[in-house]
C-alpha cells in the first residue's frame, strides 16, 4: 500500500516528520510529495526542500521524496498510490481537510484519505509559525531539524538565537563614557 503525503513543506517541521515517521509504520511506502505551488513565494526553492526532507528522513527506508505540480489526485494515480496521508492539528484543520478529502473523492473514487492526529507536542506547529518566529529573531531549533534551522537562519541572515550574544552584551558598546578607551 502506497501513501502520498503532499504539502509545501516550506520548511518541513518536526510535526511533519512525526506524521511521516508514523505513516511509514502504517504503509509499505510513503511518498513525501512537495507541491510546486506557483501562487506562493516560498522561503526555500523546491530542490532545497527536497534535499532538506531527504536528509531528515534518511533513516526511514520506505520513505521517498518527490515533487509535483497540478492536482494531488493525478500525481497519486501516476504513482499508483491508494492513500493520501494528512495530519490534523485542530478542529479547524479537520474542516479544511475533510472538504479536501471529499473533493479528491469526486476526482478519484479509488483514492482514500487517511488522517493522523498530530502528536500533542506538535499541535500548534506549522511552517508559517516557524517562519514568523525566525523572521523576528526567535529560535526555531526546537521546531525543525538542526540542518533546517541553520538554513532558516541563513535565509533571514541570522545566527541561531541560541548562539547570539545576549542583548545586554550587544548593547554594552552604547554605554561607553568618554573615559572608556577602545582597545
Amino acid at each position: 500500500m502506497i501513501a502520498i503525503y503532499p504539502g509545501s513543506f516550506d520548511p518541513i517541521t518536526l510535526g511533519h516528520l512525526d506524521i511521516i515517521q508514523r505513516g511509514s509504520r502504517l504503509f509499505d511506502e510513503v511518498i513525501v510529495a512537495v507541491l510546486r505551488n506557483p501562487n506562493k513565494i516560498p522561503l526555500f526553492p523546491v530542490q532545497q526542500r527536497l534535499e532538506q526532507i531527504r536528509l531528515a528522513t534518511k533513516h526511514l527506508p520506505n520513505v521517498e521524496i518527490d515533487s509535483f505540480d497540478g492536482l494531488t489526485v493525478n500525481y497519486a494515480q501516476m504513482r499508483q498510490a491508494q492513500v493520501l496521508l494528512r495530519g490534523l492539528r485542530a478542529v479547524s484543520d479537520f474542516e479544511i481537510e475533510l472538504q479536501m478529502a471529499h473533493t479528491n473523492k469526486t476526482l478519484s473514487t479509488q483514492m482514500e484519505t487517511v488522517f493522523l492526529a498530530t502528536s500533542n507536542e506538535y499541535s500548534f506547529l506549522s511552517s508559517s509559525v516557524v517562519k514568523e518566529i525566525a523572521k523576528f529573531g526567535g529560535s526555531v531549533d526546537h521546531l525543525v531539524p538542526p540542518h533546517i534551522a541553520l538554513d532558516i537562519y541563513q535565509c533571514y541572515n541570522q545566527n541561531s538565537p541560541n548562539l547570539n550574544p545576549t542583548t545586554t552584551e550587544k548593547m554594552s558598546h552604547l554605554k561607553k563614557t568618554p573615559l572608556d578607551k577602545e582597545v
